[in-house]
């Protein structure tokens, strides 16, 4: 089978390093804040909005970031986001006052929304569907899901430095992206003709913006705004001769159940990293940079998982492996539950870290695949930014619900165990849609050699 040429290898590692920045920046205040806030003197209101900000304006434009790459050009969108994404670094380094810092963060999720979907469509469309496109998404869920890993030990070392050096982190990879993208990304010349669905970017954009917003503050007045607003945006696409969503789309092959596998994943991992974090400092005093370099090995586990994922899709199909990956993965997280008050690194941590790690790296290019999968080019930068999208509200639910979950416990170690208890379901669940939802769907085979 024909193997990718140079310059398509060189497309995908700059579309890759986007998407890692991308990632990469849900994770890197996490460690950082409270030195920032001891230097700055900033409340916990705003802190929070450093996390918080990136990922409603994320999560809250990435289907308007999918449906714009579509209509105004792929490489267009991506550079002019990618730029955008790096001079919102720059300042947010050079910064020393709260509420100017939030706007560079909420700048810098508005154009990771632009980015991101960009750089999938780029690669679905660069690459034929089959054995190359199912490499070169394999690589590209890697860069996504070891982003946020990343962001997690840069953290804790640059930290140890100077807080600063986390948000200028990103700008020199985001510069080499930039110089070299011209070179080798597709014109992009082709555009999707037709209008722009005003009020359906409107309802949807302020739909999900607000169900962010709803979880990550547990503001229920917003979240029911929120349903509204997403329910008059099915009633206007149902209407609309060029809708921003056509919603013939989640009946297309595996769209639908891959975007609703997509955001148990999320709420399973992205929840549960969230709460591991907090119990390795909190209950087993560990600093940043112990943390960070302790899930090193998870790290390892999905870069070689993912590089596996491939080859066992084109044997397996995508059902069986989305849905193992979960398996594993949740196994990984009901692992946690042998950790107590003093739980030992090597025989308790590490075991739980790898086994997640290889579920981890199964399970997310198995259902990126899936969903874009079996649509025309036109239709690819409309999907890349649905299971984004699904990723990132995933993300906003499992947080949300695993915070709350952790208030249930007599203890606080009871509240931890209650939180992986619910991570697990949650890949349980992912699991159980993956093996129903995508069992039909088998791409063509990897080459073996």
């Amino acid at each position: 089978m024909p193997r990718a040429d140079g310059r398509e290898k060189a497309a995908l590692m700059v579309l890759c390093a986007a998407v890692f920045l991308d990632s990469m920046d849900l994770s890197l205040m996490g460690v950082a804040l409270p030195a920032i806030g001891r230097d700055l003197s900033l409340p916990e209101s705003v802190l929070q909005w450093l996390m918080s900000g990136y990922a409603v304006a994320y999560g809250g434009f990435l289907l308007l970031g999918g449906r714009i790459a579509d209509l105004f050009g792929r490489r267009r969108v991506f550079l002019l986001s990618l730029a955008v994404f790096a001079v919102a670094s720059l300042a947010g380094g050079l910064l020393s006052a709260g509420w100017p810092l939030v706007v560079t963060r909420v700048i810098k999720g508005l154009a990771a929304a632009l980015t991101a979907p960009a750089a999938l469509s780029l690669i679905t469309t660069t690459f034929a569907e089959g054995p190359r496109r199912n490499r070169a998404l394999g690589v590209y869920s890697l860069a996504g899901a070891t982003g946020y890993t990343a962001g997690l030990i840069a953290s804790g070392l640059l930290t140890e430095i100077s807080w600063r050096l986390v948000f200028f982190l990103p700008v020199p990879v985001a510069a080499v992206v930039l110089l070299v993208s011209p070179l080798v990304l597709p014109s992009g010349s082709s555009r999707e003709r037709g209008g722009f669905d005003g009020a359906g970017a409107v309802t949807v954009t302020g739909g999900v913006l607000l169900l962010v917003f709803a979880l990550t503050e547990r503001a229920w007045p917003a979240g029911v705004v929120a349903v509204l607003l997403l329910a008059a945006f099915v009633l206007i696409e149902r209407r609309r001769p060029a809708p921003l969503v056509p919603l013939e789309v989640f009946r297309s092959g595996t769209v639908g159940p891959a975007n609703l596998a997509a955001l148990a994943w999320a709420c399973a991992t992205i929840g549960w990293q969230f709460v591991a974090v907090l119990y390795l400092q909190r209950v087993l005093g560990h600093t940043p940079l112990t943390t960070g370099l302790g899930i090193v090995p998870m790290g390892l586990a999905i870069v070689v998982s993912a590089n596996l994922a491939g080859r066992l899709i084109a044997r397996w199909g995508l059902g069986r492996v989305a849905s193992a990956g979960m398996l594993v993965q949740g196994a990984g997280i009901l692992l946690f539950l042998r950790a107590g008050a003093d739980g030992d690194y090597l025989t308790v941590l590490l075991p739980a870290l790898v086994v997640h790690g290889i579920g981890n790296g199964l399970s997310f290019p198995s259902l990126n695949i899936a969903a874009v999968a079996g649509l025309p080019d036109e239709r690819q930068g409309l999907a890349s930014g649905l299971v984004t999208s699904s990723v990132q509200i995933g993300a906003g639910i499992g947080v949300a619900v695993l915070a709350a979950v952790m208030t249930l416990g007599d203890t606080p170690l009871a509240g931890y165990r209650i939180a992986f208890l619910t991570a697990g379901g949650f890949s349980v669940l992912g699991a159980l849609i993956a093996a129903y939802g995508l069992r039909r769907r088998r791409p063509a085979p990897l080459p073996t050699a």
